[in-house]
């Protein structure tokens, strides 16, 4: 809502006098919102978009742009843009009716132009956009992303929408054997390298178990994790006879990964990562 303020001025004989200040306010009858599908994101996922125009007045608004500025933020003297238009993903509604597409440029910032709004009805775009390298990506990150309809007759009007980033761990793990040929009753080394590509680190007392089968059984002479020893059963647990292993929960801890940006201000993750080694004899 818009307010404008009026004075006039009276004079005479030289003499100027100054009527009273009135104060007026211009109903802004087109109001835009602007919502994400989903409330998170994660590295090189999708986030859809709705922006919705409704019109109160009683004249039909045409020829309107839309610009979306793709959660563009400041860094340092260089501006970021963390998410990237996909291309022929946008659909235009007018009063719940699918439109021919409009012109789009995928910017930043991503400009829709030729959206008309009738009178008393609304108009819905809805588009999705991929979350790129300059998206932040640590545990309590966002994107913010603002919305603005503008042209003629109207005073611009606009609205944001701020998705987080999804926090948690992300998984997997590496299993490496070492020697590959080995005599009867000979050492083998079996490595377990588990990795985290999330932003939230495994802590001690999760319910992480590795678990693995053993064939043929081997006799364990050593367990060690991130070059610690393990005993049996306070860490973890091995039936010799059928060569089941397994990890006791809450034992393994693996830190998040953590994020740096390059000297294009791209985010990279250096993932974090524990080792378990266990040692035995065939």
């Amino acid at each position: 809502m818009a307010t404008f303020t009026n004075q006039a001025t009276l004079s005479y004989n030289g003499v100027a006098t100054n009527s009273n200040v009135v104060v007026g306010e211009i109903l802004e009858v087109l109001t835009v919102t602007k919502n994400a599908l989903v409330d998170s994101y994660a590295a090189n996922g999708d986030v859809t978009y709705v922006i919705s125009i409704v019109n109160s007045g009683a004249a039909a608004f045409s020829n309107l742009t839309v610009t979306d500025d793709l959660g563009a933020y400041a860094d340092g003297n260089l501006t970021q843009v963390p998410l990237t238009y996909i291309d022929g993903s946008l659909k235009y509604y007018v009063n719940g009716v699918l439109q021919a597409a409009p012109a789009v440029t995928a910017g930043p910032p991503l400009t829709v132009g030729g959206i008309s709004v009738p009178a008393g009805g609304n108009a819905v775009i809805i588009y999705e956009a991929q979350v790129n390298g300059f998206a932040p990506l640590a545990a309590g990150s966002s994107i913010v992303n603002e919305a603005a309809v503008s042209g003629a007759g109207i005073t611009q009007v606009s609205a944001e929408e701020t998705v987080t980033v999804r926090e948690g761990a992300e998984l997997s793990v590496l299993k490496a054997l070492s020697p590959l040929s080995v005599p009867e009753n000979g050492q083998v080394t079996y490595t377990f390298t588990i990795t985290n590509n999330g932003n939230t680190a495994v802590e001690a007392g999760s319910d992480i178990v590795l678990s693995d089968v053993f064939d043929p059984p081997i006799t364990i002479t050593s367990v060690t994790f991130e070059g610690t020893p393990w005993t049996s059963p306070a860490n973890y647990t091995y039936d010799q006879q059928t060569g089941e292993f397994a990890t006791v929960a809450g034992q393994i801890t693996v830190p998040a990964a953590t994020y740096t940006q390059n000297s294009a201000g791209e985010w990279v993750a250096e993932p974090g990562v524990s080792t378990l080694v266990i040692v035995g004899n065939v």
